[in-house]
């Protein structure tokens, strides 16, 4: 007698714990059925980009509710040379066009167009401890120079301005270390690994460095041009992000980061 009142009394209770837990799984099931399934967009951009386009990428996710922008930041050739063998990315924004002809030809691009300017500085530690004035200086004996890698192209840019100041052999002779990109040489020198570096305007802005103008005379314009992928897994979404980059709202904020505008 007294098993049977226990199985009654229990009957009730596993009733409504198996009722709350089908409630629970149907409610789970309801919410994970009701969270809006993500579209992500892929892009390629030149390590001297990552503020700008990351504040970019915030911004249109903010106008584009479901959309992850997703970024691959590097130097735009090694970028160019992994677009044409993996296939993953919508949009490439290149700090050179060399770099751009490399992915229109494979695998090909739509829509380019150029979006931002930036010039070449000097860097140095914040406490600039080889006293480094003017561009002339780099050439001084004992001075610890790191540049970007030839290839690259804030590394080309840096050797054709040296060479238009004339002082390419001299300072070539002080380079203690060639890098995969220009965020590379501003971590190497803010760090005090060396005396000075060469990298764009745009990434001394939020960078704990000492700057020194280089002449207009001798500088170099790069050119930035920014292009969907062709057969890029997110061609219209891609479309969007590069009109977004070249309107109003995608300059004003690569203004900010240091950009000029793009030629024309």
């Amino acid at each position: 007698m007294i098993k049977k009142a226990l199985w009654i009394l229990l009957v009730p209770a596993l009733i409504v714990a198996t009722a709350c837990s089908s409630d629970s799984s149907s409610s789970s099931a309801a919410s994970a059925d009701s969270s809006p399934a993500g579209t992500e967009l892929t892009v390629f951009a030149a390590s001297s980009l990552t503020g700008a386009f990351t504040q970019m990428g915030i911004d249109f996710e903010a106008a584009n509710p479901g959309v992850h922008v997703t970024f691959n930041f590097g130097s735009s050739t090694d970028l160019a040379a992994q677009i044409a063998s993996e296939g993953t990315a919508d949009v490439f924004a290149s700090a050179s066009g060399t770099a751009m002809d490399a992915a229109a030809a494979d695998p090909g691009v739509e829509d380019q167009a150029d979006f931002a300017t930036n010039q070449l500085v000097i860097i140095t530690p914040s406490d600039d401890p080889a006293n480094i004035g003017s561009v002339d200086d780099l050439a001084d004996d004992g001075v610890q120079v790191v540049l970007a890698a030839e290839g690259v192209p804030v590394g080309d840019y840096a050797r054709k301005m040296l060479d238009n100041a004339g002082i390419s052999k001299d300072v070539m002779a002080n380079v203690v270390s060639n890098e995969p990109d220009d965020a590379a040489v501003v971590a190497k020198v803010s760090s005090g690994e060396a005396d000075a570096g060469i990298v764009y305007t745009s990434d001394i802005a939020t960078a704990d460095v000492g700057s020194v103008a280089v002449p207009g005379d001798i500088n170099v314009t790069a050119t930035y041009p920014i292009a969907v992928i062709t057969g890029a897994p997110q061609s219209d979404l891609a479309t969007s992000f590069v009109t977004y980059v070249t309107g109003a709202q995608g300059q004003t904020t690569l203004a900010s980061f240091g950009f000029g505008p793009p030629p024309g």
